[in-house]
């Protein structure tokens, strides 16, 4: 059973993160997914004693290592949420707009790493999968009880999995026999219903799939659209937003709502002026998103996919 003091997740691009910030000592800033406090205890070095930090997570065991950190820090408040519920928490708080605004839209290494949570096929443990332990749905519903037509949907649209429909006729012909209950299980099971030549690429033939019972588990992408809806219009002006994502579909969603944000006329090109009223929010900082460099990756193999994408409200 995994403890408040095992919970470790190493932040990616942390330096990258905190100048893309432009940290104010004296600012409000929420950062979406606390998980082991790394980005966190960043923001929160830079601050001074009127400054304000708000951190959110879902995950039980994230928010029991942030209250230890923050023990006799004033100025940290930590709230139980997921970050689509951002608007919420700062109208909870009685905040308006904030100063900066950092989500690191990763799994945590300690959740990746802990066999109870279910979360890697290259570990044995139950099918479970939730961020927030709480909630009723976990991976083993999604695999055991979501229709082969349902399965097919979420491996090709939040794995990108091309051997989608082979996978979920498999899933559900062995589930018939016996119910899934473990990871490993599973994971041997998927790369037995695609074809040889897949089993020997660079990745195991399961993470396409595991990524997506995981988005479908703990509804990632919604949430993520949701965040960044809302995020840029409750920044001040000057203020900033910084996303990291690690697989396209994430990527894809900070870079069109970030552009939708900086652009958002709908008017036709040929028209001499403006009639549609969308007025832009600000600016897109990052032309092409930061990446980790090779020193980091060889620290932290799990950046290498990482990218940062930041945007700052111009009033």
């Amino acid at each position: 059973m995994s403890k408040v003091s095992d919970f470790t997740h190493i932040p990616v691009l942390f330096n990258e993160c905190m100048d893309a910030l432009c940290i104010k000592p004296s600012g409000v800033y929420v950062d979406c997914t606390a998980g082991g406090g790394g980005h966190s205890m960043g923001i929160l070095e830079r601050l001074g004693s009127d400054g304000l930090l708000i951190s959110l997570d879902k995950d039980d065991d994230a928010l029991a290592t942030c209250r230890k950190k923050a023990e006799g820090k004033d100025n940290w408040i930590i709230v139980k949420s997921d970050f689509s519920g951002f608007a919420e928490v700062l109208e909870g708080l009685k905040l308006d707009k904030v100063d900066g605004i950092l989500a690191d839209l990763g799994v945590s290494s300690h959740q990746i790493d802990t066999d109870e949570r279910g979360f890697s096929y290259a570990k044995d443990g139950p099918l479970d999968m939730r961020m927030d332990k709480t909630q009723p749905l976990d991976a083993s519903v999604v695999v055991n009880t979501y229709s082969e037509a349902e399965l097919t949907k979420i491996f090709r649209l939040y794995g990108e999995e091309r051997f989608a429909g082979r996978i979920a006729a498999g899933i559900c012909r062995d589930r018939q026999k016996k119910p899934f209950t473990r990871t490993v299980e599973l994971a041997q099971k998927i790369a037995s219903y695609v074809p040889g030549k897949a089993r020997n690429e660079d990745q195991h033939p399961a993470r396409r799939c595991f990524q997506a019972i995981r988005i479908e588990v703990n509804h990632e992408l919604e949430s993520v659209e949701k965040l960044l809806e809302v995020g840029p219009k409750l920044l001040k002006d000057g203020g900033r937003m910084a996303v990291i994502s690690f697989h396209s579909l994430e990527d894809r969603i900070v870079k069109e709502k970030f552009r939708e944000h900086a652009s958002p006329c709908t008017c036709p090109k040929n028209f001499p002026v403006c009639v549609c009223g969308k007025v832009s929010l600000g600016k897109v900082i990052t032309n092409k998103p930061i990446t980790a460099c090779e020193e980091e990756i060889k620290n932290n193999s799990r950046a290498h996919c990482c990218k940062l994408r930041v945007f700052e409200k111009i009033g």
